[in-house]
């Protein structure tokens, strides 16, 4: 493989090449050579008005669905929907069928992997079949490479269990993962509790769900001196929380979904179920307290949140639609389109923090290195097209909008993905 990107402004910070524009040769894998004027006879060009390059992006907590659930997304899709998103890894929740909550379960994970372009980083279960009661053998998991600990879209009810996970994590330096959703105060709602839920006459998924379930699981990181990252919020109270409690030291960490940085709930005053997801879209309010969280280093990074279903799960009322979208391969897009954020700090919301927070070894731009990249223009518009992605489920409410970034390709060691 030979391999030539023609004037890509490097974004790589802390590394000597970091905001310049360089010509790039990859060879066999490697990273061959970075200068200002490269030869690239019988190589494959890579180029565009506004080419960009960083290392590969990693996704948290997204659900690929393999096994059991391969009708709406198999390890294939995922991976390929992955790379078209710039993806060079993901790290997807235990909620599968068998759950991965076992060592023996990691092994098809780790089996898969080798298979793809995309690594997999699975993340072990907390608790047996994600059921909340029977805790799991977490050591042994971790041994066996487990990324990090949650019982994904199923969160930890019970403060005894959680309490137990952060201290069995601590013996490894592990993290615990939690979704911020308390059921009991919830109270089965669809949507935002707000003006928009009123006027629809929809059950509201009050703050205070998500907010209680933060401030309960930035006690017990205190308590236990154990690590949580929060997956997924949504409001301005949690925001406020998680500073907070990143002030008093506390190893807190936390994400946000690329649509609640884009959306408010009014989006779903049609009752377009393409809107319903999990967190629910919050006001202007929260969504302008998300981005400023975000700017200030508050939020450590953004997720697709990416939750296949098929079609007949979301073309239904609104009240039994299921939550959630798919996000991979328009998270980078949407978030360059609807946010003020730099592409240095994007590169590091998507690529740089995800691995930090969890202790991944963080890839260089660097002669010598092995390739791990991401090719991108941020000044290239697309319309999205729904039988234009990879993934096997459609459940965007962005199909037809024109997003500006577009994700070019992505390498990694010897393969290569170009859209």
């Amino acid at each position: 493989m030979l391999l030539f990107a023609r004037q890509a402004k490097i974004i790589d910070p802390n590394r000597p090449y970091h905001g310049r524009r360089q010509d790039i040769l990859i060879k066999n894998g490697k990273i061959e050579a970075i200068g200002p004027q490269i030869d690239s006879s019988n190589a494959q060009v890579i180029e565009s008005a506004d080419l960009h390059l960083s290392i590969g992006w990693l996704d948290i907590g997204l659900q690929v669905a393999d096994p059991g659930f391969e009708h709406r997304e198999d390890i294939s899709t995922a991976t390929l929907a992955a790379a078209r998103g710039g993806y060079t890894a993901i790290a997807p929740f235990p909620n599968t069928n068998p759950v991965i909550d076992s060592k023996t379960a990691l092994n098809y994970w780790r089996n898969q992997s080798r298979l793809h372009l995309v690594d997999l980083l699975p993340i072990g279960a907390i608790t047996s079949h994600c059921n909340g009661k029977d805790i799991t053998e977490m050591i042994d998991m971790h041994q066996g490479g487990a990324f990090a600990f949650s019982d994904g879209d199923h969160p930890i009810q019970d403060n005894g269990m959680m309490m137990r996970a952060l201290q069995y994590v601590r013996a490894f330096d592990g993290v615990v993962i939690n979704r911020p959703y308390d059921l009991a105060l919830s109270g089965g709602g669809h949507i935002h509790e707000g003006y928009t839920s009123t006027v629809m006459g929809m059950k509201g998924i009050a703050p205070l769900a998500e907010e209680m379930m933060i401030i309960r699981d930035i006690n017990l990181a205190a308590y236990t001196a154990s690590k949580v990252h929060i997956h997924g919020i949504s409001t301005a109270g949690a925001v406020a929380l998680i500073r907070k409690a990143k002030e008093d030291g506390i190893a807190v960490t936390c994400s946000v979904p690329a649509l609640n940085l884009a959306y408010e709930d009014k989006a779903v005053e049609n009752f377009d179920a393409q809107f319903k997801v999990l967190p629910p879209l919050r006001t202007a309010e929260d969504r302008a307290a998300l981005k400023a969280g975000l700017e200030d280093g508050t939020i450590d990074m953004i997720i697709s949140n990416h939750t296949p279903w098929e079609e007949d799960k979301k073309k239904l009322e609104f009240a039994y639609a299921e939550f959630g979208a798919i996000g991979l391969e328009t998270c980078y897009s949407l978030v360059n389109t609807e946010t003020r954020l730099s592409q240095e700090d994007i590169v590091e919301k998507l690529a740089i923090q995800p691995r930090k927070v969890f202790g991944q070894d963080i890839p260089k731009i660097q002669e010598g290195q092995s390739a791990d990249l991401c090719f991108f223009d941020p000044s290239q518009e697309w319309k999205v097209d729904a039988k234009a992605l990879a993934s096997k489920s459609k459940n965007t409410p962005l199909v037809g909008k024109v997003l500006k970034g577009k994700v070019l390709g992505v390498v990694k060691g010897n393969q290569s993905l170009f859209c």
